[in-house]
C-alpha cells in the first residue's frame, strides 16, 4: 500500500461508576458495567503512518522512543487493524498527551482511543462509533468509553461483539466540570492492567460487583435528572468500594497518599458548607473533584491552595474521539 496518514484526538475520561475487574482478562470483558464522563480538556494526540519504507514498528510517546510493554501495547494494537484491514505494512507512530500519564488520569484510555481511530483511518478502514470503541476495548478496556463522547455507558456483557462503549448522555447534556487535584504525577508503580488481575483475590470485589447494577441506575437517573445531590452520593460510595478492593487485594494497593484522604474529607466539608462538590478516584492518588460549572471557580481555588497538591487541571464534558483534518509528518 501506498503510504497513509492519519491523526486523531481522544478525551481521556473520569469513571462515575468504575470498572475494576475482567471476567475475561484476554478480551478485556469487563466484571461489571461502568458509566463515564469524557474530559474535553485531557486529551491525547496521536499521528499514524503506514509506511512501506519501514522495517518495523516505530513508536514515540510525548517524544520519547517508546520501549518494553509501552511498546508491545501499541505493536499488538496495530496488528490488529492491521488485521482487519489485510496490511502488512510497519507504522511510525507519535503519540502526545497534554497531562501526566500513568497517575490514574487514564492516560491509556485517551491514548488507545486515539490510536485505533488514528490507525484505522490510516489503513484505510471505516468503522462505525461502535465498532471503533469494541476495537480499543482491546488495547485499554477503559478505552472503549473515550471513543464516543459525552456520558458514556459500557454494559457488562460476556461475548466480545457487545462489549462496547456509548454514549448515554451527549456533552451538552450537563454542563459539569471535573477538577482534578494532582497529588502526585510520577508514573504509579502498578498499572491498571496489573490492578485488574488482582480484583478478584479481594473478599470484597465479589460483593462490590453485585451491587453495581444498584450504583449503576442511581448514577443513571442522577444524571438523566440533573440532580446532583444524588450524584455526589453515589459516585464518592462507588470510587470508596472500588478503593476498598484495591487496599484488600493481594498484594494490596495503596494508591492513596496523605494528601489524597485529606482532599476527600476536605470535599465531603465543603459540601456540607453548602458548595456542590463530589470526590472521586481512578487507579491511582490523584483526586477528581465534580461539579456544576457554576461551582467550578471556587473549587479551582480552593484546591490550588490546598496542602499536598501539586497543581490543579480542569476540565468539561468531552466530545467523541475524532480525526484531524492536517496530520503533521512523522
Amino acid at each position: 500500500m501506498q503510504n497513509r496518514r492519519a491523526t486523531a484526538i481522544g478525551s481521556a475520561n473520569i469513571a462515575l461508576i468504575k470498572y475494576w475487574g475482567n471476567r475475561d482478562p484476554v478480551l478485556r470483558l469487563p466484571s461489571n458495567s461502568s458509566l463515564s464522563m469524557n474530559l474535553a480538556a485531557l486529551t491525547t494526540t496521536t499521528t499514524v503512518e503506514f509506511r512501506a519504507d519501514l522495517a518495523e514498528d516505530v513508536v514515540k510517546i510525548d517524544d520519547a522512543e517508546a520501549r518494553g510493554s509501552a511498546h508491545d501495547r501499541v505493536v499488538a494494537h496495530l496488528d490488529r487493524v492491521r488485521a482487519l484491514s489485510n496490511i502488512n505494512t510497519k507504522a511510525s507512530v507519535l503519540s502526545h498527551n497534554n497531562f501526566p500519564a500513568g497517575t490514574g488520569l487514564a492516560s491509556s484510555a485517551s491514548a488507545f482511543a486515539a490510536l485505533t481511530v488514528a490507525a484505522c483511518v490510516a489503513a484505510g478502514l471505516r468503522l462505525a462509533t461502535d465498532e471503533l470503541s469494541r476495537l480499543a476495548r482491546h488495547g485499554s478496556g477503559s478505552a472503549c468509553r473515550s471513543v464516543p463522547g459525552g456520558f458514556v455507558l459500557w454494559d457488562a456483557c460476556d461475548k466480545d461483539a457487545c462489549s462496547f462503549g456509548r454514549t448515554m448522555a451527549p456533552a451538552d447534556h450537563w454542563d459539569l466540570r471535573d477538577v482534578v487535584a494532582i497529588i502526585e504525577s510520577a508514573h504509579k508503580a502498578t498499572g491498571s492492567t496489573e490492578g485488574h488481575a488482582l480484583a478478584d483475590t479481594s473478599p470484597f470485589q465479589a460483593t462490590r460487583v453485585a451491587t453495581t447494577p444498584a450504583r449503576l441506575e442511581r448514577c443513571k437517573d442522577a444524571l438523566l435528572s440533573r440532580d446532583f445531590p444524588a450524584l455526589a452520593d453515589v459516585i464518592e460510595k462507588d470510587a470508596l468500594m472500588m478503593h476498598a478492593v484495591m487496599m484488600t487485594s493481594t498484594p494490596s494497593l495503596l494508591y492513596w497518599r496523605p494528601a489524597t484522604l485529606a482532599m476527600v474529607q476536605a470535599v465531603r466539608a465543603w459540601r456540607k458548607d453548602g458548595l456542590p462538590v463530589a470526590f472521586t478516584i481512578d487507579a491511582g492518588p490523584n483526586v477528581h473533584c465534580i461539579c456544576p460549572a457554576g461551582a467550578a471557580p471556587e473549587v479551582e481555588s480552593l484546591i490550588r491552595s490546598f496542602p499536598g497538591v501539586e497543581r490543579v487541571l480542569t476540565s468539561g464534558v468531552g466530545d467523541p474521539t475524532t480525526t484531524l483534518l492536517d496530520s503533521p509528518r512523522i
